[in-house]
């Protein structure tokens, strides 16, 4: 193991690093190598992991992952709130910018394009939540299946509709409200008024494996979660806060949710649960695509020959803000 390469807390525009990819990649163990080698902290990206008690269909890093290096907003949403991509991004940058000042390495881990692309990119200062249209909106999806709400969308704004999956209740909820507040198509509002993240140089590692190694390992994962007991969880959770808690809808959690109201079997339920994250690791990678500037390592970050890849490049960048510092001073 290497030395830690300290951040210099005075260098000018500070690295922050960013690992990506589809679920069952590999981004934590190669965030957790990154960490140990370079004097990192990891700020989690994944939307559901950040709500408390729901571990197994989270993959949250365990504790002893947790006990090698700092690790930032885990466990710090109550299941009952409703968690937003500009609340996720305002809390992260300010800890991003906090783990620098400490001359420390801030390394943005998760799967979540949404939240990313609010951190970095920033988001468009929408309308205000609107309750009453929210309530009708989740009751016609209720009703007549989430196909209606999409087609709503579609509506108002077609290139939104294609962005955002037929599935996605909370973000179609939030376009329509969006588009008939501001009588504008959402995909307008998203081309003004960012406030990109300033201040750091950001190396997006993106991790690329094998799609039939990645399905294989996906469908692996999805059953191990039921073995651990990812049902029992979920009854616990369904006692404690109830069927309308957001992160219930998530994958895994959906499919065992189904399990208990006797509407799936065990089995289909794991099929139920395989597909799903097969489907969302296909989306996380066509939104991935589309982010600028992505150093793509074409395997798991497991391995260690991307692990070796993903050194060397973090490495470069931090000695060229080294030598920047450098040629500032003389």
């Amino acid at each position: 193991m290497e030395h830690p390469l300290i951040v210099p807390p005075s260098a000018p525009e500070p690295l922050l690093i960013v690992v990506l990819g589809p679920t069952a990649s590999g981004k934590t163990s190669l965030s957790l190598i990154l960490a140990q080698a370079f004097g990192g902290e990891i700020v989690n990206c994944d939307s559901v992991a950040m709500y408390r008690d729901f571990e197994i269909g989270t993959a949250k890093p365990g504790r002893a992952e947790r006990s090698r290096v700092s690790h930032h907003l885990f466990d710090w949403v109550e299941p009952t709130a409703d968690l937003t991509a500009g609340a996720y991004a305002r809390q992260a940058r300010q800890i991003c910018r906090e783990i620098s000042d400490r001359g420390r390495l801030p390394i943005v881990v998760g799967g979540t394009g949404l939240y990313l692309r609010a951190l970095v990119e920033g988001l468009f200062s929408g309308p205000e939540r609107f309750e009453e249209l929210r309530d009708r909106l989740r009751a016609r999806a209720t009703e007549r299946g989430p196909q209606y709400v999409h087609r709503i969308m579609r509506r108002l704004d077609p290139v939104a509709a294609d962005r955002i999956h037929v599935n996605d209740i909370p973000k179609l909820i939030r376009a329509i409200e969006v588009c008939l507040a501001s009588r504008q198509r959402i995909t307008d509002l998203w081309k003004q008024g960012r406030d990109p993240l300033g201040s750091f140089r950001i190396l997006r590692l993106g991790l690329n494996p094998d799609r039939a190694r990645l399905y294989e390992r996906i469908n692996i994962r999805a059953k191990q979660m039921f073995e651990r007991g990812l049902a029992e969880e979920a009854a616990d959770l369904l006692y404690k806060y109830g069927e309308s808690v957001r992160p219930l809808s998530s994958l895994g959690y959906k499919q065992a949710v189904q399990l208990l109201r006797g509407e799936l079997t065990r089995e289909q339920a794991i099929a139920a649960a395989q597909q799903a994250h097969r489907n969302y690791a296909k989306r996380q990678m066509t939104w991935f695509r589309r982010e600028p500037d992505v150093d793509w390592l074409n395997g798991f970050g497991d391995e260690l020959e991307i692990q070796c890849q993903a050194m060397a490049r973090a490495r470069a960048a931090l000695t060229a803000a080294q030598s920047r510092m450098d040629v500032k001073k003389s």
